[in-house]
């Protein structure tokens, strides 16, 4: 089975040989290699078994020749691993390889993407951020959305607050948009409020971060789907590490009382994604304890629909 990964997680083509590379020429296989320049022409340029290779602009990308891909996306290629098809060997000493990013793009969406339903599980690589959400390669370049809302049950300020840039991440297909794009979720492969609550005990002293701050308290978070309330103090600010004393844990309110001991905790403080849920497919998660009367839950059965 062909495995359709984002780009800088392939094949790389730069330690193939040449009778390698026309191996994969017939096979239609895809591969990545760095791109090393967009010329004038408008074409990413490469090199593959010491020869030259080219990628012309509308093989850069699926909807290249259509226009609904930029040139400032395709430029932005240049130092960065690159998948393609190779459509061509070279031809005679000063021949070149050419090479199609389109055809790699199109094979993964008809033969991978497409197939997936929501539920279901896939690996993607974070490629930017945008204040509503972290748009992930899911395959050959192939982006998708994470919004901010799907990343944790916690809120968040930022998508920076819980994913960076080049950070591979499991997630789980939510829906597809209007245009029949994936739209990606992370929160329900992060645990249910028990599941994390059963990592902590009252009497423990512990790092949180502060997410929000109300009028009747503030909010810290213990884990990405976990955070607990404290009493309001002057002085503190989203994002800002302390240390809190856990009060109690009371699974049927979903509720965890805490203490604020010490809010002078030097440098940045980040969780990493800690996954309950790391295969399979889901059909219908439910965050909330049995004996609470919120209700917080994802039905994937239903999106499929």
């Amino acid at each position: 089975m062909v495995e359709y990964t984002p780009e800088g997680k392939g094949w790389d083509a730069r330690r193939l040989t040449e009778s390698q590379l026309a191996e994969a020429c017939a096979a239609g296989s895809i591969l990545e290699s760095t791109a090393l320049a967009y010329d004038r022409e408008r074409q990413l340029v490469f090199e593959l078994a010491g020869r030259p290779a080219r990628m012309p602009h509308d093989e850069c990308a699926a909807g290249a020749a259509q226009g609904s891909v930029r040139d400032v996306a395709l430029l932005t290629r240049v130092g960065k691993p690159t998948c393609f098809c190779i459509t061509a060997l070279p031809e005679g000493a000063e021949g070149a390889y050419l090479l199609s990013r389109r055809r790699a793009q199109e094979t993964c969406q008809r033969e991978y993407l497409d197939a997936l339903r929501p539920g279901d599980l896939l690996r993607c690589t974070v490629t930017h951020l945008e204040s509503f959400g972290a748009f992930c390669d899911v395959g050959c370049g192939i982006s998708a959305l994470l919004p901010i809302d799907c990343m944790s049950v916690s809120r968040i300020q930022s998508p920076a607050d819980r994913v960076g840039v080049g950070q591979t991440l499991t997630c789980a297909v939510k829906s597809r948009d209007e245009k029949g794009r994936l739209v990606l979720t992370l929160r329900e492969l992060l645990g249910t409020w028990q599941e994390n609550a059963d990592r902590f005990s009252p009497g423990e002293t512990v790092v949180g971060l502060v997410r929000s701050i109300e009028s009747y308290g503030v909010f810290i978070e213990l884990a990405p789907n976990l955070a607990g309330l404290a009493e309001r103090c002057e002085g503190l600010r989203p994002g800002q590490p302390v240390s809190v004393f856990i009060k109690s844990i009371l699974p049927e309110k979903m509720k965890i009382k805490l203490v604020i001991v010490n809010r002078e905790l030097a440098g940045p403080l980040f969780f990493a994604p800690r996954y309950f849920i790391t295969e399979g497919r889901l059909e219908r998660w439910v965050y909330s304890t049995p004996g609470s009367k919120k209700r917080i839950e994802t039905d994937f059965a239903a999106s499929a629909l």
